[in-house]
């Protein structure tokens, strides 16, 4: 296996056209996540990873977490790469990196994102833009990446390997790993890493649902506003179908509106002027795209 990915590294561009880097995603990767240790101290002079961490949360963004605490910094001799087999089926991809269907490149302040294309990585039109992909690096990287990016993967296998003393060649602008000293892990002859991508199904959530005015006034129109947001993305839902109910005891009251309004499904009810002492019940639900919540309410006429 390290034979196979030094003649892919070989192959690879140095940059990719429009990669992103900068500082690690602010998307919370909670979800899901998954530790797997590696050997440590197999060569003194070389990066050494010792621990990989790759998490995923509710919206599919994925992070590579490789700790190098040998390395503090990145610097421009350091070349990493994250190859990932996202079909897990290492009969598809690059037959001499275990089916490999895309790599990860970071070297010299940016990140490419590259896809097996029969032959080599490579990026080709049509190609997932690679947008998502950023990272950041502190004793060790951070790189995150969203699954739609990987080919929509749900399940699949991952190998790191990280190198140092890698130069340029001036002349014909190679790169040069004449002194090139590396890390891989898994540990050749192991394969590859496996993780699968959990995803809690989105609901939504009610946030708050207020009264105006405080309580349901006899002769006066009482309103109910839901703020619901996505569990997903925690975006407040904009617009959907409203339903409101209300009822004075047995009666049921006709809402006079019902709608989304500034973010909040809203409903408002005349209150007859008969209904003094008597208890408002009353519901708000949103549906949007298939999702819903409702919140419900009483309190006594005044």
């Amino acid at each position: 296996m390290v034979f196979a990915i030094a003649v892919a590294v070989v192959a690879l561009p140095t940059v990719a056209s429009g990669a992103l880097s900068g500082p690690a995603s602010t998307t919370a990767i909670t979800a899901n996540s998954t530790t797997y240790q590696d050997s440590s101290g197999e060569n003194a002079a070389a990066p050494d990873i010792t621990t990989l961490t790759v998490s995923n949360n509710d919206a599919g963004v994925i992070s590579f977490k490789i700790d190098i605490p040998n390395r503090a910094q990145l610097t421009q001799d350091m070349l990493i790469l994250v190859f990932v087999d996202t079909d897990a089926n290492p009969q598809t991809g690059d037959p001499e990196s275990l089916g490999a269907d895309y790599v990860i490149q970071v070297f010299g302040g940016e990140a490419g994102l590259f896809r097996w294309d029969g032959t080599d990585f490579t990026r080709r039109a049509g190609d997932p833009p690679a947008t998502s992909l950023i990272f950041s690096y502190q004793n060790g990287i951070t790189i995150t990446i969203t699954a739609a990016e990987l080919g929509n993967t749900k399940r699949f296998g991952f190998a790191a390997i990280v190198i140092g003393g890698v130069t340029i060649d001036p002349v014909t602008n190679d790169l040069d790993f004449a002194n090139a000293v590396s890390d891989i892990a898994p540990a050749a002859g192991a394969g590859f890493y496996q993780y699968e991508v959990r995803i809690t199904p989105p609901s939504l959530v009610t946030k708050r649902l207020t009264p105006t005015p405080a309580k349901p006034t006899a002769g006066r129109a009482f309103t109910l506003r839901l703020v619901a947001t996505r569990s997903d993305t925690g975006a407040a839902v904009q617009n959907g179908r409203v339903t409101c109910v209300g009822r004075l005891g047995n009666a049921r009251l006709r809402a006079q509106v019902q709608r989304v309004v500034a973010g909040a499904a809203t409903c408002t009810w005349n209150i007859p002027v008969a209904a003094r002492g008597k208890t408002f019940r009353g519901s708000v639900g949103v549906t949007f795209e298939g999702l819903k919540a409702t919140q419900g309410y009483a309190s006594k006429v005044r």
